[in-house]
């Protein structure tokens, strides 16, 4: 799907909404990426503030390290607006909801983010709608 957006664009086909997808992929791509960097500093106790890694619950770690991994990952197939990134990235957002949401404790977040990142979904979903009719 979104392989064949880049060859249209590639041909000089780009519409506004595709446009506009791709600008969104994009700069989440990069704010994913600071997520998975503050998960590897904290991995890595490089964070003044915070508590060392090896003093954390195993369930907390297993977190940290999978959050570090697949936002990073997602991150790249954002900002190449790849089909897998998109749906790594939907992996990651769906696990940081469902896990905040369920165990709190484990994965402490804030309900702004959690507001924040449902809100990126609904746009890109929105955006990939309105592109998609465009195209036709």
């Amino acid at each position: 799907m979104t392989g064949d957006r880049i060859e249209r664009n590639a041909q000089g086909s780009k519409t506004n909404w595709d446009t506009a997808l791709i600008w969104l992929m994009r700069l989440t791509a990069l704010a994913w990426l600071a997520k998975s960097v503050l998960s590897w500093m904290t991995i890595l106790d490089a964070l003044p503030s915070a508590r060392p890694f090896e003093s954390e619950p195993f369930g907390r770690q297993a977190a940290l390290v999978y959050f570090a991994v697949i936002d990073a990952t997602a991150a790249v197939g954002l900002w190449l607006t790849s089909a897998w990134g998109g749906v790594l990235w939907l992996l990651a957002v769906t696990s940081a909801v469902t896990l905040a949401l369920v165990v709190p404790q484990l994965v402490p977040t804030q309900m702004p983010i959690i507001a924040a990142e449902v809100s990126i979904v609904l746009i890109y979903f929105l955006l990939s709608w309105f592109a998609a009719r465009e195209l036709r």
